[in-house]
């Protein structure tokens, strides 16, 4: 597609500049609290779904369970999650947000709506409303979990 001047429409690249410089950014942002994006994506789906097993997590994030284990043990170990035995089923277990990583979860709220004021800065509220409409239209029409980034679920 091209523009009123013939010159193809850049839209998609634009939009793959801002979403890496977003991503960039919100990595430097969690590495100051010292976590990965994929700690703070597991901390959120966990605030938002406790309790979720070992294999509903995997399932969600569409990762090996074994990669998923790594995540959970180095959570565990910096006293951000903690496995409970499951009181429907003796067999598995619950993941579930520490106190402390419940403190993680609100920091890192708070960054997040830095990190998106900064980027929308340049923008009117209104003109922020429209972009998020116009994003949330375009993610809506394809396979991709709102909640959830791409790249975390590739790892």
């Amino acid at each position: 597609m091209n523009d009123r001047d013939g010159l193809p429409r850049r839209t998609a690249f634009l939009l793959s500049q801002v979403g890496s410089l977003a991503s960039s950014r919100f990595a430097e942002r969690t590495r100051e609290i010292g976590l990965t994006p994929s700690d703070a994506g597991v901390l959120r789906l966990l605030g938002r779904t406790p309790g979720l097993s070992q294999r509903s997590l995997a399932d969600r994030l569409g990762a090996v369970p074994s990669r998923i284990v790594s995540l959970i043990d180095s959570l565990e170990t910096r006293g951000l999650v903690e496995r409970v035995r499951s009181s429907m089923d003796r067999r598995n277990y619950e993941l579930r947000l520490t106190s402390q990583g419940e403190e993680r979860l609100a920091e890192l709220r708070r960054i997040a709506e830095e990190h998106e004021a900064e980027l929308l800065s340049p923008l009117s509220r209104e003109q922020a409303a429209q972009l998020e409409e116009l994003l949330a239209m375009l993610a809506g029409s394809t396979a991709l979990d709102p909640d959830l980034h791409r790249e975390l679920r590739a790892r």
